[in-house]
């Protein structure tokens, strides 16, 4: 008979369903999601410190303390990264990012009406942080799912939102807020963010399913046997455990096979039917948070890797105006200098999605070579003594950036790594530890400027750090190729031991007895 399979819709949701990854299709529509995901959350907090010296008026605060408000906040993103990770398992890529937008848009919205700047580090630090973390971890996780072949090149090109951001939102918010004051355009920056529950809406789930036409088949020979001896019937039997058909070995030696014949076809065909039933498999359920990925070498080089490289993410940032103007540099001038440096970003993180995307490449090593320019990059900052040299070193240390940060957490789907099954909660993990350095970098950079007096001291520190982390992701390959080695070895030693030590007549003595067993029924 022929049978019918339905297709299980899932509540509130219409996932994709493709028999291998599309690189294409919807994962087009959630490119375009993510690139304004990207602007709406670190395009907002790079262009903060626009509101910087009104907050310090309005409250009569430091630097420093106001610098805790984006602090607190970047830590709280990276530092409940998992929490992310958990929820989209649980929930779905979805409403995750949905309720990170009503989370962002609320913080912002209320931090218009503080009073203080601890109303800033709870409503912009905790509740907005947060909900950066649940809008753009699950978004360029399920960006990675759509993309296989693409997926350097398209996370590349949909990770520049953040640079455009800065170059539209910093010189918009400045006039808006001029015409309107400070308070009321942070209101409407929280407004405007809301449309990240608009982006949320695209994330439609993706299923592959690959083997399902292979499962429906039953294979041609058997690969895992056992033999029974049937007491009073002649006959031996081999049952295949995989495909729960029964198979006649010795037809000649059945007396009455006419009449087992009709009888065995209908079993065979009844198993057959029962085989292609149940086809799919009962899917294994989905873990919250693999933390299995702890066990793997290849994976905590990589996750050192991230936790040292973020300590040269940020600092330059901060104080490439500082240095710029210790070195008699006017504001207008140390202004280019910093959108210098965000352009490059942009043509440094094409460039790389651009180089990924060629076959065949070990993309973990490319990523190693970005890093080592990267290092060298944050060295010749303390060499340069007039605005063209620091220009150029803005330049290339931007392009270097935008190689590094557009793809660091993209490579975590390649096989290299831990591979696109367990990307979800490795990326939970890796921002996680991500989080320790995001918070203690800055303020590590600053009591060395404040211990030497120098600018100059942050971004050896930086540079210093990016090395370490140059030192850990070449371990990366290495680790990863001796644990496949180690798990072959182990699998082999293990089949080594399954199979048993039979005497090449077993079958001969058993089909030998139940021959003589036959007789004895004839005789009989």
């Amino acid at each position: 008979q022929k049978m019918t399979v339905k297709a299980v819709k899932m509540p509130c949701t219409t996932p994709n369903v493709y028999t291998k990854v599309p690189d294409g299709g919807w994962g087009w529509t959630i490119a375009f999601a993510f690139f304004f995901v990207e602007a709406l959350t670190y395009g907002i907090i790079k262009s903060f410190g626009i509101f910087f010296n009104d907050l310090m008026e309005s409250f009569d605060e430091t630097n420093s303390r106001i610098s805790w408000i984006i602090s607190i906040c970047v830590f709280v993103q990276t530092f409940t990264a998992p929490l992310s990770t958990v929820l989209s398992n649980r929930f779905g890529h979805r409403f995750v990012v949905m309720a990170g937008g009503v989370l962002i848009s609320t913080g912002m919205v209320t931090a218009s009406f503080a009073c203080t700047v601890v109303d800033m580090y709870i409503t912009i630090g905790v509740i907005s942080g947060l909900g950066y973390c649940l809008s753009f971890l699950p978004t360029v996780t399920i960006l990675s799912q759509y993309f296989d072949k693409r997926r350097s090149l398209v996370t590349a090109v949909a990770s520049t939102g953040e640079c455009f951001a800065v170059f539209s939102f910093a010189p918009a918010i400045t006039a808006l807020k001029e015409q309107i004051g400070w308070r009321y355009s942070l209101l409407s920056v929280g407004v405007l963010q809301l449309s990240i529950v608009v982006c949320g809406s695209l994330l439609r789930p993706i299923i592959i399913k690959e083997q399902e036409e292979v499962k429906a088949q039953p294979p041609e020979e058997p690969t895992e046997t056992k033999y029974m001896l049937e007491n009073e019937q002649t006959r031996t039997s081999i049952e295949s455990i995989d495909s729960g058909v029964e198979i006649t070995t010795s037809p000649s030696n059945v007396p009455g096979n006419t009449k087992a014949e009709p009888k065995s076809e209908e079993p065979k065909e009844h198993i057959q039917i029962l085989v292609e039933t149940n086809s799919p498999p009962p899917e294994p359920k989905t873990k919250l948070l693999d933390f299995s990925v702890m066990r793997d070498y290849s994976f905590i080089c990589y996750a050192f890797f991230g936790l040292f490289a973020t300590l040269g993410f940020f600092a330059p940032s901060l104080y490439i105006i500082p240095l710029s103007l210790s070195l008699g540099i006017g504001k207008d001038h140390s202004a280019y200098i910093l959108s210098a440096m965000a352009i490059a970003e942009v043509f440094g993180r094409i460039s790389a999605g651009w180089v990924l995307n060629k076959e065949p490449i070990r993309k973990i090593y490319i990523e190693l070579i970005c890093v080592v320019l990267l290092s060298v990059a944050l060295f010749a900052f303390p060499f340069a003594s007039e605005f063209w040299g620091l220009m150029t070193c803005s330049i290339f240390f931007g392009f270097m950036l935008g190689t590094v940060a557009g793809t660091h957490i993209p490579l975590l789907a390649e096989d290299d790594v831990v591979g696109i099954a367990k990307m979800s909660s490795a990326a939970g993990v890796y921002v996680f530890i991500q989080s320790l350095a995001g918070l203690a970098g800055p303020p590590l950079a600053g009591v060395l400027v404040d211990t030497t007096q120098n600018y100059s001291s942050a971004f050896y520190s930086c540079a210093a750090g990016m090395v370490l982390g140059a030192v850990f992701l070449s371990l990366v390959r290495p680790c990863k190729a001796g644990l496949c080695r180690r798990r072959q070895q182990r699998a082999e030693e293990s089949a080594a031991e399954v199979v048993p030590d039979l005497p090449d007549d077993f079958i001969e003595m058993d089909i030998g007895k139940a021959e003589n067993s036959g007789k004895g029924c004839d005789s009989v």
